[in-house]
């Protein structure tokens, strides 16, 4: 009997024996292609020798100190890295240990920001249902998947949340994609007038989401039409990054395919590429200006902020990034997993949508493709396909309540950016045997 309290408390896990490249090999001897990074995590894949070496190194040199006394070069050279391909504007980095704690900082830096500034009325913040942003009690406030909100509402912090950009399910027909934009924009107005518009810190939302819809990019005009009005009423936007962002969607950051720069950006995931815990904010220079104006200091810390062997395993696998040309490799890889997946998937029975970008897509399933019909809630369709998927050797991230945190099903391929044909091949075709058993096995119950 395993004394970790694990996710799932009815079945046992196999165990992780050894990784490398694009695979994980249990202690059975079983062997999984990793087809979605962990959760869009392994951007290099396992075991990357350069950063293994750079963690190693930094260990023997400064293993941990803490912030309140020390920085540390790799920390400096990390930030001096991140800031240079940042969105204009921005001027500082403020590292954290993982996607959940980068939200909370973000919030809080947002609201001290309007402290700072002589509006302190400003406590109000604005997101989208169906959005994901992590675990803790703040952002899971501003997160609007209402099947992880619902038992922990009573602690969360009010939070309006508006329409998700989510043209599958949302748009109209009569409507173009920028017509729907501008209709989902004019909803956050309207959202924004009925607050207040001198009572919110911020807008918050994921610029391509992620694991609760299944890697649903917006529509053209969108982000900029949302970034347009956030200025207008002097409220901050906060895109959430975690997923999507350090390279994912063919770019750095997923917001330089809109045009929009954030005032807050929210990276972690694909920072360290999951060699160690780190996430990160990427704060605009009007934020910390205002606070080295006014208390010379944000107020918020952890123990771990800034570990040097976390920095040194990001500042690596960052470098490794650039040096091997790997954006390329995801807007090139990510096409040929595009056209994989339509010539597979493109006239499917069961697969409703086929949505992403670079080498993050979503494949919505429904029980009817004419009607976009979901499959019953109660049949747990997702499961049965990691199930089958898992039976397969193959690792994708299924996740269910796709539309309302009920009703849905998705599943999210995100593979490392180091993926070669022949395994963009296994993948497609083993995901092609995961859906179709288990759609069969949901038709026959």
């Amino acid at each position: 009997m395993s004394h970790i309290l694990h996710r799932q408390l009815q079945h046992a896990l196999p165990v992780a024996a050894s990784a490398s490249g694009v695979m994980v090999t249990d202690t059975d001897g079983r062997t999984y292609i990793d087809a979605s990074g962990g959760a869009a995590v392994s951007c290099l894949g396992h075991s990357h020798p350069d950063v293994l070496a750079a963690m190693h190194a930094q260990i023997d040199r400064v293993a941990y100190v803490h912030t309140s006394f020390f920085t540390t070069q790799v920390a400096e050279e990390l930030a001096d890295l991140l800031i240079e391909g940042a969105p204009a504007g921005t001027s500082h980095a403020y590292f954290v240990s993982g996607g959940s704690e980068a939200i909370e900082a973000a919030l809080k830096m947002g609201r001290q920001y309007f402290v700072e500034i002589g509006q302190p009325e400003r406590q109000h913040f604005i997101a989208r249902r169906q959005s994901f942003h992590g675990n803790t009690l703040g952002a899971l406030a501003v997160g609007g998947n209402e099947w992880r909100r619902r038992q922990f509402a009573p602690l969360l912090i009010p939070v309006t949340h508006v329409s998700p950009c989510y043209e599958y399910r949302g748009r109209l027909p009569h409507e173009t994609p920028e017509q729907y934009g501008v209709r989902l924009v004019d909803e956050l107005s309207d959202a924004i007038d009925a607050q207040g518009p001198r009572s919110i810190i911020a807008f918050v939302a994921e610029t391509v989401v992620g694991s609760t819809l299944g890697a649903v990019p917006p529509v053209p005009g969108y982000l900029r039409g949302v970034r347009e009005l956030c200025s207008r009423h002097g409220i901050l936007l906060i895109l959430d990054e975690v997923m999507c962002g350090m390279g994912r969607t063919g770019t750095l950051h997923a917001c330089e395919q809109e045009g929009v720069t954030p005032d807050l950006l929210v990276i972690a995931k694909g920072l360290g590429g999951g060699y160690q815990p780190i996430g990160a904010v990427l704060a605009q220079r009007h934020i910390v200006d205002a606070f080295a104006r006014g208390s010379g200091m944000f107020q918020h810390a952890h123990t771990y902020i800034g570990h040097p062997v976390a920095c040194a395993a990001a500042l690596a696998v960052q470098r490794v990034i650039q040096r091997d040309h790997l954006l390329d490799a995801v807007r090139r890889q990510g096409e040929g997993l595009r056209q994989r997946l339509l010539a597979v998937f493109g006239e499917h029975p069961h697969v409703g949508d086929l949505r992403g970008r670079g080498l993050f897509w979503g494949l919505e399933l429904v029980a009817d493709r004419d009607t976009k019909e979901p499959f019953d809630p109660a049949l747990k369709l997702y499961a049965k396909v990691r199930a089958q998927a898992m039976a397969q050797g193959l690792m994708v991230y299924p996740m269910g309540g796709t539309i309302d945190g009920q009703r849905g099903d998705h599943v999210l391929v995100a593979p490392p950016f180091i993926v070669s044909d022949d395994e963009l091949d296994m993948i497609v075709e083993r995901l092609r045997r995961a859906i179709d058993q288990a759609c069969a096995k949901t038709r026959a119950s």
